[in-house]
């Protein structure tokens, strides 16, 4: 019987970590459950930085973006000597188990913590909506709309000055912050890991905009070409001017969109059941619109991205 739940997030913050956090504490506490929160993720776990939550804990976090609990990496939690520490650390507080919020790297952590005994279920929270098991992730929806926002009022600049504006989106792993972007600006191009990039196609692309308004719109997933080097491609090759934008980490702030706060307390809600219900080793996940739990293997798994049917969506509009 599980009397005391730790939660954690890892890795990357995302907007909607607060609500989840919120939603595990609250939970917990109207079933009788002590919740502790453990700092700055499996680095607080290791180093012992964990201390008790009560309701008064998370109030007023819904809204808010980041994670009051600190995120942090540690590659070093890969090892089994490190993660036997940080069960010693939990064993301290009588902790049963362990609701970690965050991406892949969050998800290995927690399977890893499972095989060796303690209760674990993963929550999906990252800007890039890159777990292949849940139809969305926690934090995506509010950078979505960031960038969105972002690029309409680069939009605004591009038409007066007649240029072509090239945005890098984050998501080095997974497309969906660009291919979702496109679809919601009208862009004429998108370069990402799925899509790939096509120099040619986008001087096509751009040069046959041209005809047609006074500005172009390319949106670029990170790592996949120099965006300062393809706007000098664009500006020789086409008749407009190119400008590059990296928009960098604004995309991972802000307060959380109405989606993610819902999809954060369902899914933190989702978390205290499942260990409630013994199940550990799996992880909450949206899928078509329930809230359902999954082993971490198969929502790691190498499941057709969601992104590619988008992108043909995409390009019917361009």
């Amino acid at each position: 019987m599980i009397k005391k739940i730790g939660v954690l997030t890892s890795g990357g913050d995302a907007p909607g970590m607060n609500a989840a956090i919120r939603a595990v504490v609250r939970t917990a506490i109207q079933k009788g459950i002590e919740v502790y929160g453990i700092h700055d993720g499996y680095l607080g776990m290791y180093e012992g930085r964990i201390e008790r939550l009560y309701r008064k804990s998370v109030s007023e976090r819904l809204g808010l973006g980041g994670t009051f609990l600190g995120t942090a990496r540690l590659k070093d939690f890969a090892k089994k000597e490190v993660r036997q520490i940080a069960i010693d650390n939990l064993a301290i507080y009588g902790i049963d188990a362990v609701v970690t919020i965050g991406g892949d790297g969050t998800y290995r952590g927690a399977l890893a913590l499972s095989e060796m005994g303690i209760h674990t279920v993963g929550v999906p929270g990252t800007i890039d909506n890159d777990i292949s098991g849940t139809d969305f992730t926690i934090g995506f929806d509010t950078a979505l709309n960031t960038v969105v926002e972002a690029v309409d009022k680069l939009r605004d600049t591009s038409s007066s000055h007649r240029r072509c504006s090239i945005i890098e989106v984050m998501g080095r792993n997974c497309g969906d912050i660009a291919v979702w972007t496109a679809i919601a600006v009208g862009a004429e191009f998108v370069v990402s890991k799925e899509t790939g990039f096509d120099l040619q196609a986008i001087i096509d692309n751009v040069t046959q905009a041209a005809k047609a308004k006074n500005h172009a719109i390319i949106i670029v997933a990170e790592n996949m070409v120099d965006v300062n080097w393809l706007a000098k491609e664009v500006s020789e090759k086409t008749p407009f001017d190119a400008r590059a934008t990296i928009l960098g980490h604004i995309q991972r702030g802000g307060r959380p969109t109405a989606k993610d706060r819902v999809l954060a307390s369902e899914m933190g809600y989702k978390a205290v059941e499942a260990l409630l219900n013994d199940e550990t080793g799996v992880c909450v996940c949206q899928r078509n619109n329930q809230i359902i739990t999954m082993p971490i293997n198969d929502a790691l798994g190498d499941d057709t991205p969601p992104v590619l049917e988008k992108y043909k969506v995409f390009k019917v509009l361009w």
